[in-house]
């Protein structure tokens, strides 16, 4: 099968909110899966149907501990905070230091249309949060603190039409738009 294209950048359809899933079949499972084999190759951990151009409140994450499918997502709990870097596979070249709860809970349905939930901290709390945010039109620049753009072999900034350097500042937003999780500059797991 083809791989889903990730969109990238300003394309509309990563700034609007997604419908949600009415009910969960044979082929919200099969997209389900195109979704986790687009992150997979494009080495990330975490993805939202909008970064596919599907508009339905779905994501897959994973960080390590195996995928999660999840359909109708919603943090139903959330408790400490903390501060990190973020990536996004929409938004490939730039990271932000992102505020996030430290733990969250959040209540779904499965792939087979169960209801789950899942308790998730440190990398797994932020990987749902970020992609969560994507169903809502939310990117990781959005809630950043300051945002970094990364220069590619030639010297130009890695963000095509954005500006090079550093932007501070709470919600700091250059142009672009994004989401899923990738490793960082560092080799660090990248919420995207």
């Amino acid at each position: 099968m083809a791989l889903l294209e990730i969109h990238k950048f300003d394309d509309p359809v990563l700034r609007q909110k997604a419908k949600p899933v009415k009910r969960v079949g044979a082929a919200i499972r099969k997209t389900l899966k195109d979704m986790s084999e687009a992150m997979y190759e494009a080495k990330g951990i975490g993805l939202a149907a909008p970064q596919v151009g599907l508009d339905r409140a779905m994501i897959v994450v994973d960080v390590g501990e195996g995928l999660l499918e999840l359909v109708n997502p919603k943090i139903v709990s959330s408790e400490g905070s903390a501060t990190a870097a973020e990536g996004c596979l929409s938004l490939p070249g730039m990271w932000g230091e992102v505020p996030r709860a430290e733990k969250v809970k959040v209540e779904a349905l499965d792939a087979n249309g169960h209801r789950t939930w899942i308790e998730g901290e440190g990398m797994l709390a932020r990987a749902l949060q970020h992609e969560i945010d994507h169903l809502y039109g939310i990117l990781f620049i959005d809630k950043a603190t300051s945002i970094t753009i990364e220069e590619d072999e030639d010297g130009e900034d890695g963000a095509e039409g954005e500006e090079p350097e550093t932007a501070e500042g709470q919600g700091a937003t250059p142009k672009a738009a994004g989401g899923e999780t990738r490793k960082g500059p560092e080799g660090e797991g990248q919420c995207e």
